[in-house]
């Protein structure tokens, strides 16, 4: 189990190590001037007693000017060593916490839908903020100040023994004392501090909800409740926090009295020594370097403890990060992937998909469907049924359970996914605009698209009318999450972003349903006439919207239950004929 844990461990660094990278030379600088600047630390109570006992002596102004200019010497050498290992630190622990947020992020884009669906949003975000700040400051420690603790310890043991001899045993009492109450004080802070970063998730949930649902939560009247949740989750890591911060409260007063426990000590019995010796076991020089050293030994726990903390609070953000790393992706490309796809041409060959291999119930099973390069294809069904499941076979946003999808005549596994992924445009039911002007969002299709040519698929969205309605037309800035667009604005937007990509295969999942039906019928007559020789998929809820297709599937549970026209399955769909007698009466006016 231990030998586990410690491949884990080593498994975590490994992963992270990585990201050093380009910052590996001022890592390294730094670890070379904190080992200078320690040495020439220990260094300065040495001569500084040497001087000491030199003015005891009497000795001339020549020789004090002399070992002052040492000191000053060594004073500016130390200065300089802490100056510009303070300097490179920064720089490499900054330039870890870029990199390692890249890499981070760079794996959360390679995630497929049935990866992302493992992590919140509000984790991913803690995951990318806070939990990568505690790495950065953890690796911060390590290459200065983990380096700096345990070196300056060392050292400041063997030159007090050297100065101090005897008296220098003080140290073996005071240094157990410390270090075991240090050691408890952590032993009993980090279940507090680990407990933290599970319920950061918690808070960045609930702030994440209350400001994307803002107009529902006043819709409801519910800001006391959603301030109550706010509260409550602020209130539990406060409580963490202040549990923790107490126990290592404890350091100061414990580190306190060992330090003054050792200066008591150096100072009645080395004055003891002194005046029973005359000065020919220990000087008044070698008192003054003792208290010198004892501080430096007793700081260097301190700082050590501190370390234990950071590093065990930041263990558990190591693992979260890594988690997001070492997730590997569900889709990869084939060994030799297809780059080209010929046609739109669709074909479900038995596929079944269910969202999670333990799964009981397939979100779509058994779908055999055979659609042709450029017809209009209409899926009808009730909610739940598989529609939304179903499309997302086609560009691989998942992969099917069983069987197999084709596009273009070639099995959707064996192309590049790339290639794939831009020959099929999607208008997802979640519409997402991103902040930046209507152009930047439409120019998400297609970066290099033209002026006129966003223009036509504007207008081909029937978007071009109400775009030039505002102050600043095509350059209107969208707020972020597009607030400052209606629903049905927000959909012909996506739309034309879609139609910019010129796509083989364009998949409009319920997208038409913020808008009219006479808006409704405008899109799909620009889409017959502008872009015959796509291939053109159109989820729906109202019947008015697929009637005109070539093809109409119907699905119940995840089944296909029928495929025709819509003359066909009026006379002879149960489900289908129900729900447009339903709209047609009056249950959808719109229809």
């Amino acid at each position: 189990m231990k030998k586990n844990k410690k491949q884990k461990g080593g498994g975590l660094i490994k992963q992270l190590s990585a990201s050093v990278r380009d910052y590996k030379t001022p890592s390294i600088l730094t670890l070379f001037f904190i080992v200078g600047e320690v040495i020439i630390e220990c260094f300065i109570p040495f001569i500084t007693a040497k001087l000491v006992n030199n003015i005891k002596a009497g000795v001339g102004i020549g020789e004090l000017l002399k070992t002052g200019l040492t000191l000053f010497v060594l004073a500016v050498l130390s200065l300089t060593c802490g100056g510009v290992a303070g300097f490179t630190c920064a720089k490499a622990s900054s330039g870890f916490a870029k990199n390692l947020r890249h890499d981070v992020f760079s794996r959360i884009q390679t995630y497929t839908f049935s990866n992302i669906d493992k992590f919140s949003s509000s984790s991913l975000v803690t995951r990318l903020t806070t939990d990568i700040t505690n790495i950065q400051m953890s690796y911060m420690m390590l290459i200065r100040i983990a380096i700096r603790s345990p070196l300056m310890f060392v050292f400041a043991i063997i030159m007090a023994y050297i100065m101090g001899g005897s008296l220098a045993f003080t140290f073996v009492i005071v240094v157990p004392v410390l270090i075991f109450g240090l050691i408890m004080i952590a032993r009993f802070a980090m279940p507090a501090f680990r407990s933290v970063f599970r319920k950061y998730d918690k808070l960045n949930e609930s702030i994440e909800e209350n400001v994307r649902g803002m107009r529902v939560v006043k819709g409801f009247s519910r800001e006391e409740y959603e301030k109550k949740k706010f509260y409550d989750a602020a209130e539990n890591i406060r409580k963490d926090f202040v549990k923790a911060e107490r126990i290592v409260a404890l350091n100061n007063p414990l580190m306190q009295i060992c330090l003054y426990f050792n200066m008591v000590f150096v100072l009645i019995v080395g004055a003891k020594l002194t005046i029973e010796n005359k000065g020919a076991l220990i000087d008044v020089g070698q008192i003054s370097a003792m208290l010198t050293y004892g501080m430096q030994i007793l700081m260097s726990l301190m700082m050590l403890s501190m370390i234990y903390v950071m590093l065990t609070m930041s263990a558990e953000s190591a693992k979260r990060v890594c988690e997001v790393l070492s997730t590997v992706p569900e889709i990869v490309n084939p060994e030799n992937p297809v780059t080209e796809v010929k046609n739109g041409d669709i074909v479900f060959s038995h596929a079944g998909f269910k969202y999670s291999k333990s799964a009981k119930r397939y979100a779509v099973k058994d779908i055999n469907i055979e659609i042709k390069s450029g017809q209009t294809v209409g899926i009808i069904g009730g909610t739940g049924t598989g529609k939304s499941s179903l499309v997302q076979l086609i560009p691989r946003l998942y992969d099917v359970t069983e069987g197999d999808v084709f596009v273009g005549g070639v099995n959707v596994k064996d192309y590049d996914i790339a290639t794939l992924r831009d020959s099929v445009a999607m208008v997802l039911q979640k519409n997402q605009l991103f902040s930046g002007t209507i152009k930047e969002n439409i120019r998400w299709g297609d970066e290099n698209a033209t002026d006129e040519e966003i223009v036509a698929a504007c207008k081909l969205a029937q978007a071009d009318d109400f775009i030039r309605s505002f102050p600043d037309g095509y350059d209107t800035y969208i707020e972020q999450g597009g607030t400052n667009v209606s629903g049905g604005q927000k959909q012909r937007i996506c739309i034309a972003r879609a139609l910019i990509k010129k796509p083989k295969i364009l998949i409009l999942d319920d997208s038409t349903s913020a808008v009219d039906t006479r808006t409704d019928a405008r899109i799909r007559e620009g889409f017959r006439n502008y872009i015959p020789q796509t291939t053109k998929i159109i989820i729906a809820q109202r019947i008015s919207s697929v009637q005109d297709a070539d093809m109409i599937i119907v699905l119940d549970g995840g089944a296909v239950v029928d495929i025709g026209t819509h003359g066909e399955l009026v006379s002879r769909c149960d489900i289908y004929r129900e729900v447009y007698e339903q709209q047609i009466s009056g249950g959808d006016k719109d229809a």
